[in-house]
């Protein structure tokens, strides 16, 4: 399978179309090993057994490098684990790390996510152009290439929104990725702005071509839930696209409705209510 049809697959396999981002942020885990990498490995493997112990399963994780940088040598050395523990049990992992660079700098990115940290898909900054992404999609034929399209961030309008030949920045960047296509190739369009990931889904379909999205604003960032389901739904094919929820998830059992539940099983429950919320 190339990484469209995986996409496909794993949505009916695991009955999902969420990515669950894998965020650690030490405050908000609620258990204490003797390290940082313990700590942050014990927190996602229970999350993880309680997802295979209740067969709830999200389509595919997304680790955020940052998350787990901020912590230094053992902060990578949890995720270089996480990314371990998930791919065993069968999951896709996008690694998060927005690269946007050239020549053999982008080269060694490419070799870093693929090879290192063994990742399935990595997101990518196209602000230096091609130059920047042909080493990941030219090296990596088999992979994921999620570019930075729309983000959900507010300030993202200030210059994604800008209009170029009576077209918005964002729309000029989803038509480059056409012409920079490759089985693979996909687009992070945020939740939190509806009508332009319409617009960009639009583009995407009308040429015919596979791209996949990832969805990240749902959660914290208020996105809109009910108009991302509803182009989802009239999309051509909702199981190729993610919707990413991170804290939401991780740090559920900080809600009032999972007050009583472990942190393992408020996450399991909140990724299940999702799960449903969006079908797949």
């Amino acid at each position: 399978m190339n990484y469209c049809e995986s996409l496909t697959y794993y949505s009916r396999k695991n009955k999902s179309i969420v990515c669950m981002g894998l965020d650690p942020v030490l405050e908000d885990i609620p258990i204490k090993k003797k390290s940082v990498r313990d700590t942050i490995v014990a927190f996602y493997e229970g999350i993880l057994n309680k997802c295979l112990q209740l067969h709830i399963y999200p389509a595919c994780v997304k680790p955020n490098y940052a998350f787990y940088a901020q912590y230094g040598i053992e902060g990578v050395l949890a995720l270089c684990d996480v990314i371990t523990l998930f791919r065993n049990e069968g999951f896709p992992v996008i690694l998060d790390v927005k690269r946007g660079d050239i020549g053999k700098t982008a080269t060694a990115y490419a070799k870093e996510a693929f090879e290192f940290f063994n990742a399935d898909a990595v997101t990518l900054s196209p602000y230096l152009g091609f130059d920047s992404i042909k080493p990941f999609t030219s090296n990596y034929r088999e992979k994921g290439f999620y570019v930075l399209v729309k983000t959900s961030n507010k300030s993202s309008s200030e210059i994604q929104d800008i209009v170029i030949n009576n077209e918005p920045l964002y729309l000029l960047i989803a038509k480059k990725l056409l012409e920079w296509y490759t089985p693979g190739i996909g687009a992070v369009v945020g939740a939190t702005f509806p009508q332009q990931l319409n617009d960009i889904i639009t583009v995407f379909e009308e040429s015919g071509k596979d791209i996949p999205l990832l969805i990240p604003g749902i959660g914290t960032q208020g996105g809109d839930m009910e108009a991302v389901i509803k182009i989802l739904n009239n999309s051509k094919n909702k199981g190729l696209h993610r919707v990413n929820a991170s804290s939401s998830i991780n740090y559920a059992y900080k809600e009032s409705q999972y007050h009583n539940k472990n942190y393992d099983e408020a996450a399991v429950e909140a990724l299940k209510i999702l799960n449903e919320t969006l079908g797949y």
